[in-house]
């Protein structure tokens, strides 16, 4: 059985998927949390092959999960050429992270972090740390740690490696930029972090990203994963 992106609501709601995970868009995925409390939902892979029941991401990710089966039954040969005749890639890396929009938070909910948080935008390639951040904020760093949580819902540390992470990926679609000057360009110390941190966030290197999404050229797809 397959429920591929909002198929996976009737698939959940059947029993058949008992207590194991399931993956539905990003962007409905809370709506499915909780709808069976034993299912687990995945909002990260492309799609989740248990071996009698597949679900799948958004639209795209659907047919990777075809194009999956079709490897699975038929061998990769015969998912190639499926895929060639689809103008597809017959396999796609990492996962729906890397799809995902990170909103910022809306001026009326930054209060008086809005403009250190504007500062923070502006100069990513600088040393963000939490006590540079609170004394462009005038706060204690208790505080501000505090506070900061309440008003963006993450640490101030992981806001700024999401941000960095968004000003990367921007860069990559829309520049032909060395991978160490991009780095360089969005505060990581080296390349090997930014590899380190962009894999951690998006399940793919930022040379396959930009690949994908570079503006100048065709965007390809990711992968999913099977389990037994």
């Amino acid at each position: 059985m397959a429920g591929l992106c909002l198929g996976a609501f009737p698939v959940v709601d059947s029993g058949v998927v008992g207590a194991r995970a399931v993956v539905t868009h990003w962007a409905v995925a809370p709506e499915l949390v909780g709808r069976v409390p034993q299912v687990t939902v995945d909002a990260s892979s492309l799609y989740l092959d248990h071996g009698d029941v597949l679900t799948s991401a958004g639209t795209a990710s659907a047919i990777d999960a075809c194009l999956h089966l079709v490897r699975a039954e038929l061998g990769s040969a015969a998912a190639a050429t499926v895929a060639r005749h689809l103008v597809v890639a017959p396999h796609r890396e990492g996962g729906q992270a890397q799809y995902v929009e990170r909103p910022i938070p809306e001026p009326e909910e930054r209060g008086r972090f809005g403009p250190t948080l504007d500062w923070a935008l502006a100069n990513l390639d600088a040393d963000l740390c939490v006590d540079v951040l609170a004394d462009h904020a005038g706060m204690s760093r208790r505080n501000f740690n505090r506070r900061f949580a309440e008003t963006t819902g993450a640490t101030p540390a992981r806001w700024v490696v999401a941000r960095r992470l968004d000003r990367a990926r921007g860069l990559l679609e829309n520049t032909t930029w060395p991978i160490d000057r991009i780095a360089r360009e969005c505060g990581f110390g080296s390349a090997v972090t930014f590899r380190q941190n962009f894999v951690a966030a998006f399940a793919t290197t930022p040379t396959s990203y930009r690949r994908r999404f570079e503006t100048s050229a065709y965007s390809g797809v990711a992968w999913g994963t099977r389990t037994t």
